[in-house]
């Protein structure tokens, strides 16, 4: 069973991906988790999250870690299916509970009331690459898997 969640070709378009969704979605966690890049910090954020979205406490946990380990895991290569399904769902949800009602595009220019959801699509199109492919070339995953 591990070495299915773990198996991935020598290909270096996945490690692309892979990287990139890890790096992009690093800040966003950073934020949640350490208050870095003017966020708000975990309690903060949970905070927030169950206080004024009225999300329970173990989603708000799990959307947290999810942005902020699952990058992590994303850069390293390491659970990368794991990670890219938490980035992803965590990344659908926000876009169904707070992007949809502003529209399709994001903010560009400043004239809508918020951020509309094309980022969102563009996440869970990565992040579902990746549930497929697994971490590609240079990931600890490949390397696990590959010794087991």
């Amino acid at each position: 069973m591990l070495n299915k969640l773990l198996a991935t070709k020598d290909d270096f378009s996945t490690t692309t991906l892979r990287v990139t969704l890890g790096v992009v979605m690093f800040p966003h966690g950073a934020q949640k988790l350490l208050g870095w890049f003017g966020g708000h910090g975990f309690s903060g954020t949970m905070h927030h999250f169950t206080e004024t979205m009225g999300i329970p406490y173990l989603f708000a946990l799990l959307a947290v870690l999810a942005e902020s380990f699952g990058a992590l895991g994303l850069i390293a290569g390491l659970f990368t299916r794991v990670a890219a399904f938490g980035i992803g769902a965590t990344i659908g949800v926000a876009a169904l509970m707070g992007h949809v009602k502003y529209g399709f595009f994001m903010n560009w220019f400043g004239t809508q009331a918020g951020e509309g959801f094309e980022y969102h699509l563009l996440v869970i199109g990565m992040a579902l690459a990746l549930v497929i492919a697994g971490g590609g070339r240079w990931s600890l995953d490949r390397l696990i898997a590959h010794k087991s």
